[in-house]
């Protein structure tokens, strides 16, 4: 169990690293926000292939390798006292890693094709993307509702059973909802709340997961 539990606070960091990583690649180097022109995205995959192939694989295929591994950890450490909830939450987690590590292997395998395509037909090239990013955003899109979801289950049985201190409850409960809520198409601004937050709950459970402190928590 205490193995398990550092195994679980290790890919809680690692997580978190990931957001880290992510949201200044995306946001400030690659700018991926004023990417609306399905052309201007294919020339910055072609401009950035090696990078963007390395933080997809970063941030949606290890993610959701390190994913399972802290959902098995949490349920090992929750479950007796909040069995129902923790049944509901881990195959919820387990969900969601799937869908991650399927959306960042498809985005990635499409890269190669459309680089190559784009030297003879530009145009053919922004459909294959457009088609690949399609199924690729689909797995991946609306991740938030969830992630929120898993969130807001563990955080309840974390109360519940008092294995986890009560602020990062809170906290966990608070980013839940905000994630939840930003799938609602005019909320979904949210999102980006969500993804700093949980980069905050991350660090913190993953400290106290090394820690392997199991003693009950006020």
């Amino acid at each position: 169990m205490k193995n398990l539990s550092k195994a679980g606070g290790l890919s809680a960091l690692y997580l978190a690293a990931a957001y880290l990583a992510a949201m200044p690649f995306f946001l400030l180097v690659l700018k991926i926000q004023d990417l609306a022109d399905p052309l201007q995205m294919v020339e910055t995959l072609v401009a950035n292939q090696s990078s963007m192939y390395a933080m997809e694989f970063i941030v949606y295929v290890l993610f959701g390798l390190f994913l399972v591994v802290l959902a098995v950890a949490l349920n090992d450490r929750l479950k007796v006292g909040a069995e129902a909830l923790m049944a509901v939450a881990t195959p919820i987690a387990i969900i969601w890693a799937g869908l991650l590590i399927a959306s960042g292997m498809i985005y990635n395998a499409g890269i190669a094709p459309v680089v190559t395509l784009y030297d003879t037909d530009q145009a053919q090239a922004v459909s294959l993307w457009s088609a690949i990013d399609a199924v690729s955003s689909g797995l991946s899109g609306n991740g938030e509702i969830i992630g929120g979801t898993w969130m807001l289950l563990v955080s309840m049985a974390a109360w519940k059973t008092r294995k986890l201190p009560k602020p990062l409850n809170v906290l966990g409960i608070a980013i839940a909802i905000v994630a939840i809520l930003s799938s609602i198409p005019a909320l979904k601004d949210l999102a980006f709340i969500f993804g700093l937050g949980q980069i905050v709950w991350f660090v913190w459970l993953g400290i106290i997961m090394l820690n392997n402190r199991l003693t009950r928590m006020e």
